[in-house]
């Protein structure tokens, strides 16, 4: 092969790899980007399911006696009309 062609070979090489790789945006920051955006899906996908299940609860508290009862029990340590509250209280505490 003739310098001529060695040259013109070695320029269109460089034009290959300055067009995968060169410019603004290479090819290795796209493979990047969409390595984030499957994340960031995954993570959106994540706090869309517990939106929901906060819903849900958040619908349960509003309108189940039942789950009221027990927040209200656990939470505040309210009892019924005729039902005794023992609280422990750890030594050293007044």
């Amino acid at each position: 092969m003739s310098r001529t062609r060695w040259a013109v070979l070695a320029v269109v090489l460089l034009a290959l790899v300055f067009a995968v790789q060169g410019g603004e945006f290479s090819t290795l920051d796209w493979l990047a980007l969409r390595s984030r955006e499957r994340a960031e899906r995954t993570r959106v996908a994540e706090l869309s399911r517990m939106v929901d299940s906060l819903g849900r609860e958040a619908q349960l508290i509003e309108r189940d006696p039942k789950v009221q009862e027990r927040i209200a029990r656990e939470s505040f340590g309210m009892i019924r009309k005729g039902e005794f509250l023992y609280r422990i209280v750890p030594d050293g505490e007044p």
